[in-house]
């Protein structure tokens, strides 16, 4: 009976890690928004996204900051293929549509409530065998303002 549940266990194990999301899939979910969403404007863009996408759930702390980008995944791909700088990190040949979204006050318990800030930012990423898996941040433009 033992050797049974065991088993059972061993294939349950097996068919959770089958239907988990790679690094690169969790990159896409927490951080490509691509087209951006329509219907949400301003702040209320972070809270309803973060929670569609599961980045803040019921029961977990709300994360401090994220980043969506409104660029394809592919360009975010390309990237990987560009030099990557003394922190292994690499950037986007141009800046790219984004929306930062910053957690408000000082409470990290949900109800999370953030602040939307739009920008056009380069993006720094860190790659794992050619794709995008961290969002390292972004930068303007030297001559931008």
């Amino acid at each position: 009976m033992a050797s049974w549940m065991l088993c059972i266990a061993l294939i349950l194990t097996a068919v959770a890690g089958a239907v988990g999301e790679t690094r690169y899939e969790k990159f896409l979910r927490q951080h490509v928004d691509y087209p951006r969403t329509l219907g949400l404007m301003g702040h209320r863009y972070c809270g309803v996204m973060l929670a569609r996408r599961q980045v803040t759930a019921p029961g977990r702390p709300c994360k401090p900051s994220n980043t969506f980008v409104h660029a394809p995944a592919e360009d975010l791909v390309a990237t990987c293929t560009r030099p990557a700088d003394s922190m292994g990190f690499h950037s986007t040949s141009t800046t790219m549509d984004i929306t930062a979204c910053r957690l408000r006050g000082g409470d990290t318990r949900p109800p999370c409530n953030y602040r939307a800030r739009q920008l056009h930012h380069h993006v720094r990423v860190s790659c794992l065998d050619g794709l995008p898996v961290h969002l390292a941040g972004t930068y303007a433009s030297v001559n931008e303002s």
